[in-house]
């Protein structure tokens, strides 16, 4: 029972992420193809709209949290730590491997997403022994 609530619960915080990543998406499109900001720029700069647009639909759909004191430090911990990620993936893979910035934008996302959701089931949003956070 419990691998398939993880699943589910997977399966909900990617689909709720994916509204911060659309949003994430569109300022790294129209910001590149304006000639605003570098792929890489845009690219941090939305996963930091999309960090705080997830942290809010997360803490309400996702993981059902009201403790808002407690995992609003933790979520942006682990934003900021994936707004890193993405940022330093992004540079590896369009300077060094020459890569598409879309396509270093979708493996990207890719790792991040993994990455913060095992992070925030783990601690930000973690259950205590009551079922509660």
């Amino acid at each position: 029972m419990t691998k398939r609530r993880n699943l589910v619960q997977f399966a909900t915080y990617a689909m709720v992420g994916a509204v911060g990543t659309l949003a994430q998406y569109a300022i790294l499109v129209v910001s590149v193809s304006m000639h605003w900001l570098t792929p890489v720029m845009a690219s941090v700069m939305g996963a930091t709209v999309g960090a705080i647009i997830n942290y809010l639909l997360n803490a309400r759909i996702t993981f059902r949290s009201n403790a808002h004191s407690s995992a609003v430090p933790k979520f942006a911990i682990t934003a900021l730590l994936g707004v890193l990620v993405n940022g330093v993936l992004m540079k590896l893979l369009i300077d060094f491997f020459a890569m598409y910035y879309l396509l270093a934008q979708i493996i990207s996302t890719a790792v991040v997403l993994v990455l913060t959701y095992i992070i925030n089931l783990a601690w930000t949003f973690r259950r205590t022994g009551t079922g509660r956070i």
